[in-house]
């Protein structure tokens, strides 16, 4: 009989229980890392709803030197339009400093103000990328890529190494594409 009771027993305490499936033993993993992984699952799927698709390509980014001087122009700009813009003699209506910035935050700063430049079809703008003398003796970084993404970007008919007294091979005068705004006249 009292294997009946202890049958009845062990039958009552086990029940709802689900057999072990796997046979694999559990290590003991601290549940912190369990914890940290999630976190760290969240985190990036933050990540990937911030980043922006802005059309401009960090793949091949062309480098370049602190004191280089930069010049470039769209097929069918005109030589003459370059050589004013080159001798700073198209007025620029707004600038923007990118010195003490990630490169991520450039990126985000410029196309930004280059939009918001475009809106007011504005003609001429200057960025300052500023000469980086690194540390590590290598080449500016937003310089570097300060000049790939305006080669990438839409609005961005040309650019040109700005006069020493706008800031010579640290900025950089761009000319805007603009649609003229209907009933402006030029």
């Amino acid at each position: 009989m009292q294997d009946d009771d202890d049958f009845s027993l062990f039958k009552a305490a086990t029940a709802g229980i689900k057999p072990i499936r796997t046979e694999r033993a559990d290590t003991g993993k601290p549940r912190q890392d369990n914890q940290r992984l999630a976190g760290r699952r969240a985190n990036a799927t933050t990540r990937v709803e911030q980043t922006r698709i802005d059309g401009l390509s960090d793949q091949f980014v062309i480098d370049v030197g602190a004191e280089d001087e930069l010049y470039w122009a769209r097929d069918g700009v005109q030589d003459s339009q370059m050589r004013k813009l080159k001798a700073g003699q198209i007025s620029f209506e707004g600038s923007l400093d990118l010195h003490g910035m990630t490169v991520e935050r450039a990126r985000e700063t410029l196309w930004d103000f280059l939009a918001e430049a475009a809106k007011y079809e504005i003609r001429c703008v200057r960025v300052t990328h500023g000469k980086a003398a690194r540390l590590d003796g290598k080449r500016p970084l937003i310089k570097s890529h300060v000049n790939t993404w305006l080669r990438q970007h839409p609005q961005v008919l040309s650019f040109s190494s700005c006069q020493p007294r706008h800031g010579g091979t640290g900025a950089l005068y761009v000319m805007l594409k603009r649609t003229m705004l209907e009933g402006r006249e030029e």
